[in-house]
């Protein structure tokens, strides 16, 4: 991808719907408009900034367990929900790589490349998890962290801008671990951060300081049956509409954990920072 001009090199997206897992290895043939691959169950959504005409065909020519199920359009404002420009909150200032800024000498740059994956730091859920992992650092200390559907790697990458030393960046996704990849290279972070693709409900067990779920509900009530889950300094919980996060107050009652701190957005969008009162120094 070239950041050379200044200027965003997202336009229109084309978005190739298809029945069947694309395989990467086929990748290299789809030339240079290609962006990358969505998989969703036994669905692939393909990304291209200009129209791939008849190399798709050729693609579906080759690959005889995938069938065109629709072709999309978007402008990728549309697609981002937004224009992607230069974005503070709190101490750091999210800035796109094709975009020159200046910070300011008591600000964190984060350089991020969201390409067609969603959290360019624009979603209410994102930034309040910027606050708590802000407001988590003034008051405690993490060293090792657990982000879980870490899309893009924003708060990965927030996290080790505030001292995390041992970051494991978890996302289910091909293409958002490709994305998240690409983030923590441009922001010099490879021998902080690790990117892996995985299961939430496996990483989730893994010790740390602080978990960070920006993820559906279901999958972190899911978590609670893990015994696993528990050895934990601090969570931050996102992605919770009103309701949700009421239960997710109640579930938090009911076990090993206390709320320390709770951001919302009109009254719609709830992050829940809490202690886990069972963790145990090493």
């Amino acid at each position: 991808m070239n950041y050379k001009s200044n200027v965003c090199p997202y336009n229109d997206l084309f978005i190739y719907h298809l029945e069947g897992r694309f395989r990467d290895e086929d990748e290299k043939d789809l030339g240079k408009e290609y962006l990358g691959n969505w998989v969703e169950d036994n669905y692939s959504f393909l990304f291209f900034s200009a129209d791939p005409g008849y190399g798709i065909q050729i693609i579906l020519d080759q690959q005889s367990h995938l069938k065109l199920l629709d072709i999309y359009s978007f402008s990728y404002e549309g697609w981002q929900g937004g224009g992607f420009e230069e974005n503070r909150v709190e101490e750091f200032i999210i800035v796109p790589p094709w975009q020159r800024s200046c910070t300011d000498i008591d600000e964190y740059k984060i350089i991020l490349d969201p390409g067609v994956v969603f959290g360019n730091g624009l979603h209410p859920t994102t930034k309040d998890c910027i606050r708590a992992i802000s407001f988590l650092k003034k008051h405690y200390s993490f060293k090792k962290v657990i982000d879980i559907g870490t899309g893009t790697g924003i708060l990965a990458i927030s996290a080790a801008h505030l001292g995390a030393t041992d970051v494991s960046a978890v996302d289910l996704n091909p293409l958002a671990v490709k994305t998240a990849i690409k983030n923590v290279s441009l922001n010099c972070y490879e021998k902080n951060i690790k990117v892996y693709e995985g299961s939430a409900e496996y990483f989730s067990n893994n010790k740390a300081d602080l978990l960070i779920a920006n993820i559906h509900f279901e999958v972190i009530k899911s978590f609670f049956s893990c015994n696993g889950f528990f050895n934990k300094k601090y969570y931050i919980f996102s992605g919770l509409m009103r309701s949700q996060a009421g239960d997710l107050r109640e579930l938090i009652s009911r076990y090993s954990l206390s709320v320390i701190n709770e951001w919302e957005y009109e009254m719609t969008w709830y992050t829940i920072l809490a202690r886990g009162d069972l963790y145990e120094e090493r």
